[in-house]
């Protein structure tokens, strides 16, 4: 469930001091609000007063900043975890992105970044959810109070977030919701251990053996669900236990115009828990659903090729949504 991209452009090292520090294309703001302490970051050339609109992003499940600045082979590379090429952004909009807690915006060293322990502590659908909801508080009261719209994308575990964060904020004008499960996902691991029997990857006794330990895991990870000490599949029992919550709960709470996209070949979420959607969307006689599946592309809107090349459609996928935005 992890994004990461490395930009085309290459620098060398030797033309790059201090990168973060003139790494200036957003402008930072914090919200102190108790104990907490919340770090978004807007793309917004003219400045943030000129827009009309705001466009925010809710990224996945990886701990990278936004922005990192390695060396490989002697050469400068700049890495992100913001999926968009920012010249998309149309012009009316001010682009948001948020940090999790324990997260910096940006990176630049030899060494692997690696989140500090509010990282983890933090890292939960009430928690996500409510750093863009008071977010989205903080713009409209001191930058964008004649907002028109507010647009918010949530991508893999964002889509979870979106879905929690519809049914908190009634500001929000259009929701996307992209490369996400409409069941809980725990939901998902043994959908794909089902498939793997159905390719003929595993045989029927294998797939009933993989799913019984499964529901043992869950068990566990259930009785434990505030545990940071017990790991699965990179995450503390914390997370997966706050992350359970089928988002096709929230979805059906939501009125406002909203986006679902998926893609055919996504090998992180199986699409046909996101078919759970439009079924119960139509089951509920709910109308406010453009649900849309690409061929061909994967968890992150990518085609492989025949020649093992990869073709990105990120940028594609994002030019149809806000059309769509502009006729909802």
């Amino acid at each position: 469930m992890k994004f990461w991209i490395v930009t085309l452009s290459m620098l060398f090292s030797s033309a790059i001091i201090a990168q973060c520090d003139e790494f200036k294309m957003f402008n930072h703001f914090k919200i102190i609000d108790k104990n907490d302490m919340i770090n978004y970051h807007v793309y917004a050339p003219g400045g943030l007063k000129n827009k009309k609109n705001v466009l925010i992003f809710i990224h996945g499940s990886n701990s990278k900043p936004f922005y990192e600045f390695f060396k490989k082979d002697g050469k400068r590379f700049r890495g992100s975890s913001v999926p968009f090429n920012l010249k998309t952004i149309p012009e009316s909009y001010a682009f948001v992105i948020i940090s999790k807690r324990g997260v910096v915006f940006c990176h630049d060293s030899s060494d692997e970044f690696e989140p500090s322990e509010e990282y983890s502590d933090n890292l939960s659908l009430n928690y996500r959810a409510q750093q863009v909801h008071k977010v989205i508080k903080d713009i409209t009261l001191n930058y964008l109070s004649n907002a028109k719209k507010i647009v918010v994308i949530g991508h893999s575990e964002g889509s979870d977030v979106v879905a929690k964060l519809g049914t908190i904020n009634k500001q929000i004008t259009h929701i996307g919701f992209w490369s996400g499960s409409g069941n809980s996902q725990l939901y998902d691991f043994p959908l794909f251990i089902r498939k793997e029997v159905l390719e003929g990857k595993l045989t029927e006794e294998e797939g009933l053996a993989e799913i019984d330990s499964l529901l043992i895991k869950y068990k566990d990870i259930i009785e434990h669900k505030d545990a940071l000490d017990k790991t699965w599949y990179g995450h503390p029992y914390k997370r997966w236990a706050n992350f359970s919550e089928p988002p096709i709960n929230n979805l059906l709470q939501i009125s406002v115009p909203l986006y679902v996209a998926m893609g055919a070949k996504d090998t992180s979420v199986p699409v046909e828990s996101t078919y759970l959607i439009p079924v119960e969307f139509i089951r509920n006689k709910k109308k406010n659903l453009t649900f849309k599946v690409y061929p061909n592309l994967d968890h992150s809107f990518n085609e492989k090729l025949k020649e093992g090349n990869i073709k990105r459609h990120w940028n594609n996928v994002f030019r149809e949504f806000m059309n769509w935005v502009n006729l909802n």
